[in-house]
């Protein structure tokens, strides 16, 4: 998990309580003003954008709580793993792909960011430059050679 990932969710966190305590109850105490709540559309809209807020609310402080457990100390430092950028060749056409392995809220495969529970990610993880991994595509088995690693540790002492 990168820093900025993690940096990212807190943002998300912080801003949605700020909407959650003081902007929606504001907004709701100002719809309840225009009298029946039966057919008072502001009202009901504020009090769903209220539910949805506290739900993707616990969501997110849920995977804050689950990315903490994650230590820098469990990460490999010379084999793939979460956060490590691989370079790997396709052994049937020679062709060069580069892969950051991601956690899966990250993931931007047109950017080369894969889920370490991805086919590739599972593949990749564990492997080291000079291994063989084979992948299990829609296309069918493909043989990748792991040709460079840059991993987390690397990333973060630069």
């Amino acid at each position: 998990m990168t820093l900025s990932f993690r940096a990212r969710l807190e943002a998300e966190v912080r801003e949605l309580e700020e909407e959650l305590h003081l902007r929606l109850p504001k907004q709701i105490k100002e719809a309840r003003e225009h009298g029946d709540l039966s057919e008072n559309a502001e009202y009901e809209a504020a009090k769903e954008r209220q539910n949805y807020v506290a739900v993707r609310l616990a969501q997110l402080k849920g995977r804050l709580a689950d990315l903490s457990m994650v230590s820098m100390d469990n990460i490999p430092v010379d084999r793939i793993s979460l956060g490590s950028q691989v370079v790997v060749v396709d052994l049937d056409t020679d062709e060069e792909f580069r892969y950051e392995l991601v956690v899966s809220e990250d993931v931007d495969a047109a950017a080369g960011k894969v889920s370490t529970g991805s086919p590739i990610g599972r593949a990749l993880m564990g492997a080291r430059v000079g291994d063989e991994v084979s992948v299990h595509t829609p296309l069918g088995e493909r043989e990748f050679e792991i040709r460079g690693l840059r991993t987390i540790h690397d990333r973060d002492s630069s």
